[in-house]
């Protein structure tokens, strides 16, 4: 993609509105927190205080709106204590212009390594060190520095008190996290019908594995329809595969197909239903169709053999997934204990039979694992470290970005202190709030950030010259801005923008400092800001074109490994619920993800492709993913513990293992793998195997690695 274009088509995400649902609720309650703190300020400590505390009263409620697993107080209180704590440093050294540079440099550095523990901890960093370079000009004294800071932490604490005594839609992330994995499922289930080898993306799956874990408080009061029915939908993909692919499944035609379509869709149906009353919090309510597609006694007399096993494992498994949906009001003492039952990583959502009794037969096969939890704060803060920590090495993304950030806040304060505007902040507060890892968030958020600015201030600023609003009436105007900001945040960029530079020029305009500075000069210092964000990414890019043969080959050794680990439990029978095979799973997932998200991020860079085209990497992804499919197949029906063992599978295995690391490796030196080794192993494996099941499988995964290979030869 060319520069021009690429400027295009990120200048136009950036200003784009999308529609999305709103919550009004929440954006009041941000809202009356920041009321509170400005109001009590104005009413005790005067305009200037009154500024500060509405800075953290806002950044706390800020973040509470990010997409976040954590408490929404935790949240508030850790964003208002540490710009507490940025606003005190930077006014102890604000009047040593080496000092304030130097802290300046270190925070900005340090808040772009904190992207590496997540775009949360990245946002809140960031915008601790935009709002820092505004709020350190408020103090007059250490003192009133003090003052100031203890008046910021008393915003968030604020903040956070609401969320506690006002809550709005408890456990609603998690919900919704859940109630999407299992609609992605029903999706699936639909196209199944039509597809019986459609495509599924597991990104639903891994955010409901991931919102799961709960810190031990949580785990107190998290109601318990939330922990069980993800475990069930993991157990569901595969059934759902191996019963609708015709390759292991029903014939493609005929009786059985049609009973296989009928089952979808009132396995569709039944999946909707949950997630409906799991969103809602509401009783599941079953269509009587449905129901009764799910119960009639013809499926044993059409279905048969494995797709017969497979539709009354479905059945059995759908039941416990409305079972467990229902909304109650007490919670497991497992629960209790540890906030997600002990035994989840041993893979007892892999198929172990259904309902309490398979799940503590899982539990009961491996004990040592230990449960899902999500560590305190406190305990949070050294693995944080430990991950910023890591990113400090050569060619790291993250590291790239955080001496970007730091050398854009440095230059943009110094060129704010030489141009004859004032208020010079404005210029680097834009650069590090704009400024992100990847090429097409910085430049679109740039752009947004611009228009957002142009209008937010023009219109602001017309008020303020034409009203001449006193102290009491700027304050509510930056309340009402705040709540548009809070409600709008989520609809696009640049929407929000209008309301943030409105609400800084109204805050501000409290003590008088807003309206001694022009329209036209806040908007060339932003401008300023953004033209400096987007030419140090061009400086110093950290593109991820030339890293897409990496991801593609971690995606591939990660898939052989899972592959592998499947059918080593052929050879070694050890019960669906195998820890090895479902950790290697997680890891294939992981590695899917990265490797479609640096597609999606390689697609907007002003990068030509070194060595793998557009049309390579479709073919590949798609051979990886055919790949991963035929792997699941044989997943769902691995043997149960004490079957008798396969000696074949245990050679397939280590073909697997081994060929696809060599595989990985050919691809990331830019050479095309070949599957010999594979190939002669699964050339013996049909002499030596009867099953058609596992015959067919490693045939389906040999073929897709040979559809790998021939999209990398037109690369």
């Amino acid at each position: 993609m060319s520069w021009l274009r690429a400027l295009r088509e990120t200048a136009r995400s950036g200003l784009t509105v999308e529609r999305r649902r709103l919550a009004p609720a929440i954006a009041a309650r941000g809202a009356l927190g920041l009321a509170l703190v400005v109001g009590f300020s104005l009413a005790v400590f005067g305009p200037a205080v009154a500024a500060s505390s509405a800075f953290g009263a806002f950044q706390a409620a800020i973040a509470t709106f990010q997409r976040s697993w954590r408490p929404r107080p935790t949240l508030a209180l850790a964003s208002g204590g540490s710009l507490a704590v940025s606003t005190f440093l930077g006014y102890l050294t604000g009047a040593h212009l080496l000092l304030f540079l130097a802290l300046l440099l270190l925070w900005t550095f340090l808040s772009g390594l904190a992207w590496a523990a997540g775009p949360t901890a990245g946002i809140i960093a960031s915008s601790n060190v935009a709002i820092m370079l505004v709020t350190v000009t408020l103090p007059t004294s250490v003192a009133t520095a003090g003052g100031h800071a203890v008046m910021i932490f008393a915003g968030g604490l604020v903040q956070a008190a609401l969320v506690v005594l006002l809550p709005v839609r408890p456990w609603g992330a998690q919900r919704d996290a859940l109630a999407d994995a299992l609609a992605a499922e029903a999706d699936y289930a639909r196209r199944l019908r039509h597809d019986p080898v459609a495509p599924f993306d597991p990104v639903p799956l891994m955010t409901a594995r991931s919102a799961a874990a709960v810190t031990p408080r949580q785990a107190r009061r998290r109601p318990a329809e939330l922990h069980g029915p993800r475990r069930l939908a993991e157990r569901i993909r595969p059934v759902l595969a191996s019963l609708a692919d015709p390759a292991v499944g029903a014939p493609a035609e005929g009786p059985q197909r049609d009973r296989v379509r009928e089952l979808l869709a009132a396995a569709g149906t039944v999946l909707d239903a949950a997630a409906h009353a799991i969103r809602h919090g509401k009783p599941v309510r079953l269509p009587p169709a449905a129901v009764s597609v799910l119960r009639t006694p013809d499926t044993g007399t059409i279905l048969a053999d494995r797709p017969h096993r497979a539709a009354l494992r479905l059945i059995a498994l759908l039941g416990d997934v409305v079972e467990t949906a229902e909304p109650r009001t007490e919670t497991s003492p497992g629960e209790a204990r540890t906030g997600e039952e002990t035994g989840e990583e041993a893979g007892a959502e892999a198929g172990a039979g259904t309902g309490a009794a398979a799940d503590a037969r899982a539990r009961a096969a491996h004990p040592s694992l230990a449960a899902r939890t999500r560590p305190t704060l406190l305990r949070l803060a050294p693995v944080v470290l430990a991950k910023m920590r890591a990113e400090v090495r050569p060619g790291s993304p993250i590291l790239r970005h955080a001496i970007r950030v730091s050398a854009v806040a440095a230059a943009g304060y110094l060129l704010g202190l030489v141009l004859p505007f004032g208020h010079g902040y404005w210029a680097p507060m834009a650069s590090v709030m704009v400024m992100r890892p990847d090429f097409s968030q910085t430049y679109a958020r740039s752009v947004a950030r611009f228009g957002g600015t142009l209008v937010g201030v023009a219109l602001a600023s017309g008020v303020v010259q034409t009203a001449h609003p006193g102290t009491y009436l700027s304050a509510a105007l930056a309340v009402l801005c705040a709540f548009g900001m809070y409600l709008l945040m989520r609809t696009g960029y640049a929407v929000s923008q209008v309301c943030v530079a409105a609400y800084v020029v109204f805050l501000l305009g409290m003590e008088g400092s807003g309206v001694t500075q022009t329209v036209r000069e806040r908007v060339l210092l932003t401008l300023l800001g953004g033209l400096l964000a987007m030419l140090s990414y061009a400086v110093y890019p950290a593109w991820e074109t030339p890293r897409l043969r990496g991801r593609l080959a971690d995606w591939l050794a990660a898939s052989g490994r899972y592959a592998a680990a499947v059918a080593a439990r052929y050879a070694d029978p050890a019960g669906p619920g195998s820890p090895d095979v479902r950790e290697a799973l997680l890891a294939a997932r992981a590695a899917r993800v990265a490797w479609h998200d640096a597609l999606g991020l390689a697609g907007h860079e002003p990068v030509r492709h070194r060595g793998l085209s557009h049309a390579a990497a479709e073919g590949a992804g798609h051979a990886l993913a055919e790949f991963g499919r035929a792997a699941m197949l044989l997943e769902a029906h691995l043997p149960e513990r004490g079957a008798p063992p396969l000696p074949a599978a245990a050679g397939l295995a280590e073909a697997l293992r081994e060929t696809t690391e060599r595989g990985a490796k050919a691809v990331r030196e830019r050479t095309v793998p070949v599957w010999d080794d594979l190939r002669e192993t699964v050339a013996a494996w049909d002499t030596e195997v009867t099953d058609p099941l596992l015959r067919k499988a490693a045939r389906l995964l040999l073929d897709a690695l040979d559809e790998l290979s021939a999209a990398l030869s037109d690369a």
